[in-house]
């Protein structure tokens, strides 16, 4: 039973949310956007046999196809005009904010502000030009090179096809972006993370349904399976708890006279939060290790013997090497990403600038000192976090308990966009309220 206070606000909400017009109108275009782009993923590309590609994706569906294909909301296992989805975008996008870090011309663009931004955006646009193009022929030459039993996954291969996927999948990843791009100016939320998560939700019901056909046919007993279950509740709560924790730094700001009257003397806090990296980490892991598994599943190499093909198993799901280097690999990317998003060094400098300071610690160098001491300690456990988060579900998946939808990546994916979204419908929530205040206080002091 609710609380009368939590039933209160609750009606306050739904009574705000009728009265926000602008709210509704940015919710209807995110819907509607994500639906185009659902509806997008069933179109399939031209020139595709469906049955022997759906074999050859159940063979080699393990590796970073599969990461893949839950990027893009399954279009690339049925071979769609989406199959691409974002992740050009996306890998253009952690491309040139590594680059801002970096190289002083892109460093030099960031700090120029809203300009600099624009033509940072601009660049990424290019970027994921490239990569969709390159990355568009390759998917198109291995359909070409993929033989299954009932024959050749591509029904005329040759340039025209190559062409054609090549136009259409480029074609696809460029709507996409713009997509994404309209609903973060004109719907509620990120646009890229949406269409992600959507795709990414669309096919959690299909993962639930697999699993409970496991417990149907035996190979799964029901009290695993709803321990199962337990445990991804378990994991949802902890990254709810652990994407919303964050270690809040006083910060003050001195008071100063103008004229005859005083201003400043206020005090704020600097957010900074247990996992700064968000979901970069697990994303970049994931492709690193899976990419040699997926090359090595192409090429026959466990057929031939050899040290390859030994360590190409090891390098199997649920394998102790495969765990070890996992893990090894999200504390490394978790470290590297944040030293990359958040710059100590600047944010002490821009304190300092408006006179902001932490108390009892001097502004600038030690100042940066303290941001980097605080944010290495939370690095330790957001690392950690994220090291647990996505090595439980590997576990299972490697004993063919949890589908590829239900690991770890997947559900961070799912509770940071979940968070993010209803953080930025609240805004608009208190934002409209204060425009409600704001006008009944003039028609006041007008009457």
């Amino acid at each position: 039973m609710a609380s009368p206070a939590e039933s209160l606000a609750a009606n306050l909400n739904m009574s705000a949310f009728s009265k926000a017009t602008e709210l509704k109108s940015r919710v209807w275009f995110t819907l509607s956007a994500l639906i185009v782009y659902r509806i997008g993923t069933y179109i399939p590309v031209p020139g595709i046999d469906p049955v022997t590609l759906g074999e050859l994706f159940k063979q080699h569906g393990g590796g970073i196809l599969g990461m893949f294909d839950m990027f893009s909301g399954g279009a690339l296992k049925r071979m769609t005009i989406f199959a691409l989805s974002v992740m050009p975008y996306i890998t253009a996008s952690i491309i040139i904010q590594l680059l801002s870090a970096i190289v002083p011309s892109f460093e030099a663009l960031k700090k120029e502000g809203e300009s600099g931004r624009v033509k940072l955006n601009q660049y990424a646009r290019y970027l994921t030009v490239l990569f969709a193009v390159v990355q568009s022929y390759a998917l198109a030459v291995g359909l070409e090179n993929m033989m299954g039993a009932s024959g050749s996954a591509v029904v005329i291969p040759g340039a025209f096809f190559r062409l054609s996927t090549m136009v259409t999948l480029t074609g696809g990843t460029v709507f996409l972006m713009w997509v994404g791009e309209q609903i973060t100016a004109r719907g509620i939320g990120n646009g890229t993370s949406l269409i992600i998560y959507s795709g990414i939700v669309a096919n959690l019901p299909h993962a639930m349904a697999q699993t409970l056909e496991l417990g149907r046919t035996g190979a799964l007993s029901t009290w695993f399976i709803f321990l199962i279950l337990a445990l991804i509740i378990g994991v949802l709560a902890v990254c709810v708890f652990c994407e919303r924790a964050q270690r809040r730094i006083l910060v003050q700001y001195p008071k100063r006279q103008v004229g005859n009257k005083m201003y400043g003397g206020e005090a704020s806090h600097l957010p900074l939060k247990i996992n700064t990296s968000g979901v970069i980490p697990p994303i970049f892991a994931s492709s690193l290790l899976l990419f040699p598994l997926t090359l090595a599943s192409f090429t026959n190499v466990q057929q031939k013997g050899g040290f390859l093909a030994d360590l190409v198993t090891e390098l199997g799901h649920g394998k102790p090497l495969f765990m070890i280097l996992y893990a090894a690999l999200i504390i490394f990317f978790a470290f590297f990403y944040t030293a990359v998003v958040f710059n100590p060094q600047e944010t002490s400098d821009n304190l300092k600038k408006y006179g902001g300071f932490v108390p009892g610690i001097r502004p600038g160098k030690n100042t940066a000192d303290y941001f980097d001491y605080v944010l290495t300690r939370l690095t330790v456990l957001g690392a950690f976090y994220l090291a647990g988060i996505c090595l439980l579900p590997e576990f299972l998946m490697s004993k063919g308990a949890v589908p590829f939808y239900l690991g770890g990546t997947s559900l961070l994916i799912v509770v940071s966009v979940t968070i993010d979204t209803i953080s930025r419908i609240q805004s608009h929530l208190i934002a409209h309220q204060y425009e409600g205040l704001i006008k009944k206080s003039k028609l006041r002091s007008g009457r």
